[in-house]
């Protein structure tokens, strides 16, 4: 079981940062890849990042490439998402997702359903 809070959103302007964090508890997190989702009012969750258990491989959505950095410190079992040149059509609530499938393989995934554990969310404004 993993369990997981995510801290960090906020109000920000076009252009700016933010840095969300997801601390899990569990001595099973480093064994799990993770993934960042994020959903809109009015639209349906949709990936954002995900990176492997040891940290070595990330994966993003198109839409987020070249500005967000999804990083992990498994010593302090907790999930990163640094967020750059961010844009109003990134406002949404971000969530934290632990996939338990493959523990210790080199596999992520940007399917929603892979992942069994989530966080509660945290919420990201980007005024323009």
């Amino acid at each position: 079981q993993v369990r997981m809070v995510e801290s960090g959103g906020g109000l920000v302007q076009a252009g700016g940062s933010l840095r969300l964090s997801c601390a899990a508890s569990g001595r099973t997190f480093s064994s799990y890849a993770m993934g960042w989702f994020r959903q809109a009012p009015g639209k349906e969750r949709e990936f954002v990042a995900a990176i492997t258990w040891s940290g070595g491989n990330t994966y993003y959505s198109e839409s987020v490439k070249g500005r967000f950095t999804i990083s992990r410190d498994n010593a302090k079992n907790t999930l990163y998402l640094q967020m750059n040149s961010l844009k109003p059509e990134d406002t949404a609530v971000y969530y934290c997702a632990a996939d338990p499938s493959l523990p210790y393989v080199v596999a992520i995934s940007e399917l929603a359903r892979r992942y069994d554990y989530w966080g509660q969310g945290t919420q990201v404004t980007v005024s323009s």
